[in-house]
């Protein structure tokens, strides 16, 4: 009922806070000019081409060179050593346009550690090899070493890059990703990526092992595009809106273990896309962002609209552990110049609002799956070759160890010996521990059920595939459960409910190697992961998916490396 009610209001009163968004259909072809009254076309594509299926061919590619170095810095206004991209958290921003060749040179400048990175929820499409993660498709990148990661932006929308190796990100490895693509909303101006993360002053890694001995960490803090307070130091993010301007805004959960209610004081928010799959525009108050997730909105405001509004990332207290709960926020400033809204001066900081948020519950529940419907209809197949039924449960492996286990298997996977090399040299035969599903023929559907019996909630993550949100709910599947056949849900995170399950299916389209994991930063360490191994008769024989040289060349230099240092692992080998 309180979701209903929310969902009747806020239509309601949207002519308050500002004009409700009308759902733009496609242009015809060949009359497209993709500005802020026609953002449903791209060129001789649009909402409606199918982008499993077609890509756009640009002939550009977007390169960018990242250096991943120690550097001190206060993000809070609390210093300690950080883990940055080129000198920055978050790093850089990769932007590209849908059919862009994106090019990603990454040295590794640290001293003592290897690292990789993975680009989250882009497909790789054919080729696997590029994915990121350590012990799956690559070994570490050791120190003074470079890898180079090649893809193409088949999907347009908002996402994120991140390490793939030994809890990296959460010590600020990580930056936004936007692929230019058409929407299902116009909008004036995109304000780019807005990434919430969770903050300690401690490091992640000693939070990992606190993790592993007693459960969930407690954080100190929460940063808004790497950028808060703490106890009267630091600065909060902002931005500056012109009223009668509307706003695209990417938010991205890249916290550790802190799901997020995200909220703009005052303000409807009409979403317009999940992960990356343009959906039929919704208005809310609110967003319910798990870790990994990402929600693309535009934000209409109001020509009378002035002052300043609290943007609100609030802690779900009933899954995260979080000292500063309701503390973690930034500042939408109102200006009354477009050209000063492009400016931004810490020498002039803004006065804090004073206004109020609106009414939220706590809840670490996926937003209404009813709501999030594909603008691109593609209905799900009754006609499966699999159900795979997965259990997670905690394990007290030793008195000083807990592990996540799917099926009773903790995952374990070697970063020195990555599945994708295994392979490539004729393994055909697999421990169990590296829980590994074989998914050999081509384009069928298969159906997964991921359930726990633990009062904690999951975000499920799928590499190398968008899924399709079949069901989910609070205690045990049972066979009657209607799923969503007829244009469900599609993403690359969706929520596996405390107590309960999740319902979802792939179509077996993409060959290599992909790992499936929970993205807490401590379960997937301690093994809520499994693999799937796709097609693997054309995993050698089909070009990109595979490059023998690359993967041994650095596979060669991180067993060298390791060797000398005597790095020995500690955690499943994922994070």
């Amino acid at each position: 009922m309180l979701t209903s009610f929310f969902f009747t209001s806020i239509r309601s009163i949207s002519w308050f806070f500002g004009a409700e968004a009308t759902p733009i259909q496609p242009t015809p072809l060949g009359i497209c000019s993709h500005d802020a009254t026609d953002r449903a076309c791209w060129g001789q594509f649009g909402l409606g081409t199918d982008y499993y299926e077609e890509t756009p061919e640009t002939g550009v590619t977007r390169e960018y060179w990242f250096q991943i170095e120690n550097k001190t810095m206060a993000l809070d206004g609390v210093e300690r050593v950080v883990l940055s991209v080129n000198g920055t958290v978050p790093g850089p921003t990769i932007i590209a346009d849908w059919g862009d060749t994106v090019v990603v040179h990454v040295t590794n400048m640290l001293t003592d550690n290897g690292t990789s990175i993975h680009f989250h929820g882009v497909r790789q499409f054919r080729t696997n090899y590029m994915d990121g993660p350590s012990s799956i498709t690559q070994c570490p990148i050791p120190p003074g070493d470079s890898f180079t990661y090649r893809w193409v932006a088949s999907q347009y929308g908002s996402s994120w890059y991140h390490a793939h190796f030994s809890v990296q990100t959460w010590e600020g490895v990580f930056g936004g990703i936007i692929i230019n693509g058409p929407a299902t909303a116009n909008y004036d101006e995109d304000k780019g990526s807005i990434i919430l993360s969770d903050w300690s002053h401690r490091t992640a890694s000693v939070l990992a092992l606190e993790a592993q001995r007693t459960g969930p960490p407690r954080f100190d803090n929460g940063l808004i595009n790497g950028t808060n307070v703490f106890n009267g130091t630091g600065s909060r993010f902002r931005t500056k809106f012109v009223a009668g301007t509307s706003y695209r805004l990417r938010i991205t959960n890249a916290a550790a273990d802190t799901h997020y209610r995200f909220t703009i004081d005052d303000h409807i928010m009409t979403v317009i896309a999940t992960d990356f799959v343009a959906i039929e525009p919704y208005n809310t108050t609110n967003l319910s962002i798990g870790m990994g997730q990402r929600y693309d909105v535009v934000v209409y405001t109001n020509k009378e609209t002035r002052g300043n509004f609290w943007m609100r990332a609030i802690a779900q207290i009933s899954c995260s552990n979080h000292n500063n709960p309701d503390g973690v926020r930034g500042i939408i400033e109102y200006v009354s110049e477009p050209e000063s809204a492009s400016k931004n001066s810490d020498l002039n900081p803004p006065i804090e609002p004073n206004t109020t948020a609106y009414p939220t519950i706590d809840s670490c529940d996926d937003e209404n799956i009813k709501t999030l419907v594909p603008r691109l209809s593609i209905p799900a197949s009754p006609n499966i070759s699999l159900f795979s039924a997965q259990e997670a449960t905690l394990q007290q492996v030793s008195p000083e160890r807990i592990a996540w286990a799917m099926n009773n298997s903790s995952f374990v996977s070697r970063w020195d010996y990555p599945t994708l090399e295994q392979f490539g040299e004729g393994n055909n035969s697999w421990a169990r521990q590296q829980n590994l599903i074989r998914l050999p023929e081509k384009d069928r559907w298969v159906y997964f059920l991921i359930s726990t019996n633990f009062n904690a909630s999951h975000p499920i993550h799928f590499h190398g595939h968008d899924f399709w949100v079949l069901a989910s709910g609070v205690g045990t599947y049972q066979e009657n459960v209607t799923l969503q056949l007829e244009n469900g849900p599609r993403r690359d995170v969706a929520m596996l409910p405390a107590f309960g399950y999740l319902v979802i299916a792939i179509v077996t389209d993409n060959p290599g190697a992909w790992l499936a994991h929970c993205h807490i930063a401590w379960h997937a360490a301690e093994g809520f992961a499994l693999q799937l191994l796709e097609r693997e008769d054309e995993i050698l024989s089909v070009e990109g998916v595979f490059d023998k040289e690359a993967i041994q060349n650095t596979c060669r230099n991180w067993r060298t490396f390791s060797k000398s240092v005597r790095i020995e692992q500690d955690d499943s080998g994922l994070r």
